[in-house]
């Protein structure tokens, strides 16, 4: 759940055009600690998470948003629940495609389209070429 949550957090300081450091300074971090929040590797408060709402400008929620069912069944409360046994290995499942770079670049580069007509032709540009790739 932590890196889940990082990466939101990487996918809207990114998609902001914001440095590490830039977001650190304006909730009080080093980059450093930026880089391990964004990698999982230290757990984000729940007063820090809703600073960073605000820096980021979105609401808390969003860094729970898209979350896969393999990350919600390792929460403790599943846990406990007896949805995860507690002998079981956790799930394995592949990197969400919202938290790679490349999807980064691409919405970035999408959005710096300024000609509406242009941005809606790329659009339907990659549809129909997921469309197609998806029947093939």
């Amino acid at each position: 759940m932590d890196v889940h949550v990082g990466g939101r957090m990487r996918l809207r300081r990114t998609l902001l055009g914001m440095s590490q450091e830039k977001l650190g300074e304006a909730i009080g971090l080093t980059f450093q600690q930026v880089q391990k929040y964004e990698r999982g590797a230290n757990r984000i408060g729940a007063s820090r998470l809703f600073d960073l709402s605000r820096v980021l400008d979105v609401p808390v929620s969003y860094f729970f948003d898209d979350m896969a069912d393999q990350v919600q069944a390792q929460s403790p409360v599943n846990i406990i629940k007896g949805s995860v046994g507690l002998s079981e290995e956790p799930a394995t499942f592949e990197a969400d495609p919202m938290t790679k770079r490349e999807t980064l670049e691409l919405v970035r580069a999408y959005y710096n389209i300024t000609d509406p007509q242009v941005r809606k032709r790329v659009y339907e540009l990659a549809k129909a070429l997921a469309a197609v790739a998806g029947t093939e």
